[in-house]
């Protein structure tokens, strides 16, 4: 839409003098390289700077006119906004910055005006987003329907060397966040402490959306004459949610998991910048600003209520949480009732229910704290710290076999 009396060459040639004329005021250009690029002398050229700082965009129309242009912001706002950018929010993405210079700063210009202004400068990129045209799925009605789980690798923490894995899990329906913890790696323990962490919150849930990572799916193929695969060969993770009656149901492309993509693509652009101006350095540090401040403001911004009341979480109460989220680990006790595990060897304290226990088949559960345990049946026969030291007598029984 042009201004009101002013041809469309007079908005032409106005925009693009205010191009040159903010890449020279933000440092980009030379004067003199300026009145070049506009075919002016540097005395033109010095008389458009003025009428630019007086006027703004207005100073840059034929003033016989006399008709003032309705887009005028004052030169000042101009240098501030492009001075905050490049030397305070110069990794912010465009959105996320028009929302500190409006709740930080009290600048209430447009999103549009910002997003311009910073491309007319050369300080944000000109991207055409091209795709195919995709229909979304409908979320699920329920709270605890369905669980997105995954991890991003990013250089998620400034001034931490290399990059790190942020775990969230997300709801369907709403879009809430019901864990997300920095590690140094996406694995098997860290996956099943996520898990834990939400069982532990609000309970156990139908349905878990992964990727067809080799700790949620077995790489197995069963094609190897060698090594085929048995009917009980699944992940850890499948055998923790198969005890739970969760469903696992992994994604074939990253496309299907669309919702869970469009996460890490908000919080790649956000995250990051928020933890380098809240000074978060460390691992620690990091996970407490998300647990104190990122997920409230990713509730409070992004989720969206289900279209159904009720929830679909039911509460945990088998008392069996520390055995199912641990990392099972079959073996034969020896005849001098020890059990080798790694480089350590197991003694397993004398029960008086039997005798010994010799050649039985027994379970090591590698628990996310660190501990050891060994468990035959519904019976404990005794916990171990890391190093194999026994830590408490064995109990007779634990409930329901896991």
């Amino acid at each position: 839409m042009e201004p009101a009396g002013y041809p469309a060459s007079a908005v032409e040639r106005a925009m693009e003098v205010q191009e040159v004329i903010l890449r020279a005021i933000d440092g980009r250009l030379k004067w003199y390289q300026a009145a070049e690029i506009l075919g002016i002398s540097d005395r033109q050229m010095g008389r458009w700077k003025v009428r630019y700082e007086r006027g703004g965009y207005d100073g840059l129309f034929d003033r016989r006119r006399q008709q003032p242009s309705p887009k005028r912001v004052p030169l000042e706002v101009v240098r501030q906004v492009l001075t905050l950018y490049r030397e305070r929010y110069f990794d912010c993405n465009v959105l996320h910055f028009h929302e500190k210079l409006q709740a930080v700063h009290g600048i209430g210009l447009s999103y549009t005006w910002v997003k311009t202004a910073l491309q007319t400068a050369g300080l944000v990129a000109r991207e055409s987003r091209r795709g195919t045209h995709r229909k979304a799925r409908p979320r699920r009605p329920l709270p605890g329907m369905l669980l997105h789980a995954d991890a991003s690798t990013h250089a998620w923490i400034p001034g931490l060397e290399g990059v790190q894995d942020l775990i969230a899990v997300l709801d369907d329906a709403t879009s809430v966040a019901y864990y997300a913890r920095f590690v140094p790696q996406e694995n098997t323990r860290t996956m099943l402490a996520a898990l834990k962490g939400v069982l532990e919150g609000p309970g156990v849930f139908c349905a878990l959306y992964t990727d067809r990572g080799s700790h949620f799916i077995t790489t197995r193929t069963g094609r190897s004459p060698h090594r085929p695969q048995a009917a009980t060969d699944h992940t850890q993770i499948a055998r923790a949610l198969g005890q739970l009656g969760i469903e696992l149901i992994p994604a074939h492309s990253p496309q299907a998991r669309g919702r869970m993509e469009r996460l890490w693509e908000t919080w790649q652009g956000r995250l990051p910048q928020e933890l380098r101006l809240a000074g978060c350095t460390t691992l620690e540090a990091a996970n407490a600003f998300l647990t104190a401040t990122w997920v409230p403001f990713h509730t409070r911004t992004w989720t969206v209520p289900a279209d159904s009341d009720g929830t679909a979480f039911v509460p945990y109460t088998g008392g069996q949480l520390d055995r199912i989220c641990a990392v099972h680990h079959e073996r034969v006790v020896g005849n001098d009732n020890c059990v080798a595990f790694g480089r350590r060897r197991l003694q397993i304290p004398q029960a008086a229910w039997r005798y010994s226990f010799a050649k039985c088949r027994v379970k090591v559960y590698a628990h996310l704290d660190g501990t050891l345990s060994i468990g035959h049946g519904p019976h404990t026969l005794g916990h171990y710290d890391a190093q194999g030291r026994l830590l408490a007598p064995a109990s007779q029984s634990v409930g329901p076999a896991a």
